[in-house]
């Protein structure tokens, strides 16, 4: 049942990210890949903010955890695309754009993520005081 829940998170995932890409088209080789910064950006907020929050809370089944986490997410971020629209600007002697690029998926993805964690875990802390479990 797990590998269902996953693939169809995989069909979910796998069209938003199309659907990214179509909203944010990159018209040229050497212009920057934004649509597949913008996916792998929002998803590792996403992923951290759900992990730190929802995929917490003792109501989310490990079914549903694997299906959003793995399935969506993990369909809609691409380091595949990431890599190749690298090499495609360095094959382009967009060099610059190329290390622009690296180092802001890097750094951004990092801090994308912290945000997502601390975001998700403040949540997380806010609705448990509230219901009086601390």
């Amino acid at each position: 049942m797990k590998y269902i829940a996953v693939g169809v998170g995989g069909v979910i995932g796998a069209l938003a990210r199309y659907g990214v890409g179509l909203l944010f088209e990159t018209t040229s080789f050497t212009g920057f890949p934004f649509a597949t910064w913008l996916a792998n950006m929002s998803g590792s907020f996403l992923l951290a903010f759900l992990t730190m929050s929802i995929f917490r809370m003792k109501q989310v089944s490990p079914l549903m955890i694997s299906a959003i986490g793995t399935g969506i997410i993990g369909s809609y971020t691409t380091f595949s695309t990431f890599s190749v629209d690298t090499l495609k600007l360095l094959q382009h002697e967009a060099f610059r754009i190329a290390f622009l690029y690296v180092s802001v998926s890097m750094i951004g993805g990092l801090l994308f993520s912290f945000g997502g964690f601390y975001v998700g875990n403040m949540l997380y802390e806010r609705g448990v005081r509230k219901e009086g479990n601390v």
